[in-house]
């Protein structure tokens, strides 16, 4: 009895080796692929990815997204890549991110043909295997939180996308305890889905990052 016991310890303890391994190769494997503002803007780009986030009622964006879509402007403005592409959830009719960050990113000067929009960009996976898939994105500069930027880049580079990442600026939100848990169970999932090469939820007809942004509207 004791023998069994002692394996089954072992095996609990072999697992949660295996469970954080996987999330710290998922967090560190993509960390390393962080730059500055200064270091992208020197390197342009096909695009700027700028990852959903939640929106009020109001058609405005929450805190965590303003502050991922200043960044995003700000790079843009700086010559990090000539489009941004803005990936959020557009799943139900009363509910629209990405055409609160379109109207966002308008209002501060970017110009409408520069604006791509992923409707179907329901996860982090999801909006990456879009950006190559769908977009036909070979090389972009991810923006997102800092918590949220490793598994981002190791998604989009699993996926053959040449990423980049600049977080946008620091700072605390409420929540942020939830978002970290929910973030070390997504590396483990991300690590799955980058293994099985998952479909997303919706593909589509190809459009060319290259043209005019409008036509994603």
């Amino acid at each position: 009895m004791l023998k069994i016991f002692k394996f089954i310890i072992k095996l609990i303890l072999l697992l949660v080796l295996v469970i954080v391994g996987i999330n710290l190769f998922v967090k560190f494997g993509g960390e390393r692929y962080l730059r500055t503002p200064d270091q992208v803007s020197s390197e342009p780009r096909d695009c700027i990815i700028v990852l959903g986030a939640g929106v009020y009622g109001n058609g405005k964006p929450t805190k965590i997204l303003q502050d991922r879509l200043d960044r995003g402007i700000e790079l843009y403005k700086a010559g990090a890549a000539p489009k941004l592409l803005l990936s959020g959830d557009n799943g139900k009719a009363n509910y629209d991110e990405v055409k609160v960050m379109r109207n966002y990113c308008l209002e501060h000067g970017v110009s409408a043909e520069d604006i791509f929009l992923d409707h179907a960009g329901f996860s982090t996976y999801e909006s990456m295997y879009r950006a190559r898939a769908v977009f036909g994105v070979n090389s972009a500069v991810i923006v997102t939180q800092h918590y949220h930027e490793g598994r981002s880049l190791y998604t989009a580079r699993r996926l053959g996308i040449e990423a980049v990442g600049v977080s946008a600026v620091e700072k605390d939100y409420p929540g942020d305890e939830r978002r970290a848990v929910r973030e070390f169970l997504s590396r483990e999932k991300a690590f799955v889905q980058c293994l099985l090469k998952t479909k997303p939820t919706f593909l589509g007809d190809k459009i060319d990052i290259k043209g005019d942004g409008r036509v994603t509207w």
